[in-house]
């Protein structure tokens, strides 16, 4: 008895590899196959992830590097979500084309793309769209699509969401309104106000990136465009006489 709690205690204290090596000695049995068990002193090649350059984007006018996204919404019911899809000018922060889906998907993407590229005329081979490394962006349907329309790629670097900042930014200003979520809750409502968000997005925000400039004003040539007007100009109704 005594033995055999002696040997318990020192297979307790014992590492699991020793106890492994000194039974498979004495039995004279292998337990891993040669292939998977490394040799004494053989160092296997270790997986090198490729080094990834940040994105440059330049823009030098309308129309020549778009940046799209896909993002979540709130459904009606619990766990159920609506999905974004909205294309970016980086120029001019102009919202060129959106849509709302029930599934995140590649072909969903096709015919906005192929909507927003014939409504403002871009010519082939001008346009450079920028995207993350989301499952529909890096897939093979999205590749030949742009191949076809003669559209270059980019893509952020892995796990880097400063690389994507201009549809981050825009999406932080769709969902810091409280109203607006809450709305879109309800499924016959959500194309609508959304609708309504674009069109004052475009029309009457003023963005700080583009000189407190509204995203149409961006889009024109630099002698159609007009200042904003001072806070003092836009009230409504005359002003105070002194």
């Amino acid at each position: 008895m005594r033995r055999v709690s002696s040997t318990r205690r020192r297979r307790k204290s014992t590492p699991p590899c020793s106890i492994k090596a000194s039974t498979t000695a004495r039995s004279a049995r292998c337990i891993a196959s040669s292939s998977s068990t490394p040799k004494c002193g053989e160092r296997r090649a270790q997986l090198r992830h490729p080094v990834y350059q940040k994105p440059e984007l330049l823009a030098e006018g309308p129309n020549q590097v778009w940046s799209w996204d896909i993002t979540k919404l709130m459904g009606p019911a619990k766990w159920t979500y609506f999905y974004l899809y909205v294309i970016l000018d980086i120029f001019s922060r102009r919202v060129v084309g959106w849509c709302v889906a029930d599934a995140e998907s590649a072909a969903l993407f096709k015919p906005l793309l192929d909507e927003a590229i014939a409504k403002h005329r871009v010519p082939y081979g001008q346009l450079t769209l920028h995207a993350d490394r989301g499952a529909p962006m890096k897939a093979k349907a999205t590749a030949l699509l742009l191949a076809d329309l003669g559209v270059t790629r980019s893509h952020s670097r892995p796990h880097t969401s400063s690389d994507h900042p201009f549809s981050e930014s825009q999406f932080k200003n769709l969902k810091i309104p409280a109203a607006i979520p809450r709305a879109l809750r309800l499924h016959r409502g959500c194309p609508r106000l959304l609708r309504y968000y674009f069109d004052w997005y475009n029309q009457d925000h003023h963005h700080f990136g583009i000189g407190l400039m509204t995203p149409n004003q961006g889009s024109l040539r630099p002698g159609q465009r007009r200042l904003p007007r001072s806070p003092a100009h836009s009230r409504s109704g005359p002003s105070p006489t002194p």
